[in-house]
């Protein structure tokens, strides 16, 4: 007789892997010390490292996606830990800005896929009928690495170079992911809880051709655009706005982006998932307002509104896999979050773009706040068509 499976334990050892991956997110930190070591090396140049990396993520969300659907997360979160780890350590040996995209891009971002993807199945699959709560711990996780690691990074770099720090971390995050996998078991094909989604669904191809697909895809990117903007570019934007001690708001950002997820996953069972959407759109535009008004409110309001896009930035990330699961269904679920995610890639490509590209050519990040707000703006107006056109919030 087989022993009953305890689903926490499972949407812990998902929550341990993203949080691990998280470690990603410390990258502002990283770029510091890279930066510091390679004087001839332009912080747009070190930015686009970062954006490969994540935009690799739906990339590898993709390619794994229906294997993920099919045998279960374990495999795929082992492979995710060695694809992730091996790209950390390997960026201890980079010497060029090639290579930097090559290791830290390529390969690090694709291990997050794998992982990630598979990790994120676990809370719509096993959790239908807390879905926000269950969607919202899982990629909590994600939003902890930063504040974990960028202390960690930091703390290590006082008595090590930037290159033993990423091989030190490569061979531990390693090693935790794939010990993590192995708690990882496949969820049961019909749920039958009070509330659940049915197993049966859309695949891919199905949910492509949907016009509503796009409308939430574009909606995703305009909210996750800000918030990659924000986490890559935290520690120089404290300095930028004169906000204190950069590793400390990178700190702040990341636990208001944590507790966003949670937060934001609650809110959404309760009050519905596109309501919410449209209130995290009012919260982020309301946050770059307070922070290009640092100099005449203070450093209190700039520090404020940087932790009120990491609150909503964590909340899209902790909304969207239910919102992908209530529209085409859990039993294709890895793979179609994964083309949604691609969204989460788009924005990774453009927000940390955008504010290097700006700050490069006016020295301040204000201009690229207003563009965001701008963004945020259209994706309320987005949101309230979606909720006139299909009903379903």
């Amino acid at each position: 007789m087989e022993r009953k499976v305890n689903r926490w334990i499972i949407l812990f050892a998902a929550i341990i892997t993203n949080l691990c991956l998280g470690a990603g997110y410390a990258w502002s930190v990283f770029q510091a010390a890279l930066l510091d070591a390679n004087p001839e090396w332009l912080q747009t140049q070190t930015a686009i490292a970062y954006s490969i990396s994540f935009a690799m993520v739906p990339l590898g969300m993709i390619i794994f996606g229906p294997k993920v659907d099919q045998n279960g997360p374990k495999r795929y979160v082992f492979l995710g830990g060695i694809l992730f780890g091996l790209g950390m350590f390997l960026t201890g040996f980079v010497q060029s800005i090639l290579m930097l995209y090559v290791t830290y891009g390529v390969i690090l971002g694709l291990g997050i896929g794998a992982a990630y993807g598979a990790a994120t199945s676990v809370a719509s699959k096993w959790f239908p009928d807390k879905k926000g709560l269950a969607g919202g711990l899982t990629a909590a996780g994600f939003g902890l690495g930063p504040i974990i690691f960028a202390p960690v990074a930091t703390w290590m770099l006082e008595s090590r170079d930037i290159y033993s720090v990423f091989k030190i971390l490569g061979v531990i995050l390693l090693v935790v992911i794939c010990g993590a996998s192995f708690f990882m078991k496949k969820a049961p094909v019909v749920e039958t809880s009070p509330g659940t989604v049915a197993p049966e669904g859309k695949n891919f191809k199905e949910m492509l051709k949907e016009n509503k697909f796009w409308l939430l895809w574009a909606i995703y990117t305009l909210g996750a655009t800000g918030g990659m903007m924000i986490i890559s570019s935290g520690a120089s934007i404290a300095t930028n706005y004169a906000l204190g001690n950069p590793v400390t708001i990178v700190m702040l950002v990341s636990i208001a982006n944590t507790f966003g997820r949670i937060f934001w996953g609650s809110v959404s069972d309760r009050i519905g998932s596109y309501p919410t959407v449209i209130a995290m759109f009012i919260v982020i535009a309301t946050g770059l307002f307070l922070t290009t008004l640092t100099q005449s409110l203070g450093s209190i309001a700039g520090i404020a509104g940087l932790m009120m896009v990491g609150l909503s930035f964590g909340g899209f990330l902790g909304s969207f896999p239910g919102i992908t699961a209530e529209n085409w269904g859990v039993k294709h679920a890895g793979t179609n979050y994964g083309w949604m995610f691609t969204a989460y890639g788009v924005a990774a490509v453009f927000g940390p773009t955008i504010g290097s590209m700006i700050l490069d050519r006016t020295g301040s990040y204000t201009t690229a706040f207003f563009i965001v707000i701008a963004m945020a703006l259209i994706g309320i107006v987005l949101q309230l068509y979606y909720l006139k056109q299909y009903k379903n919030g």
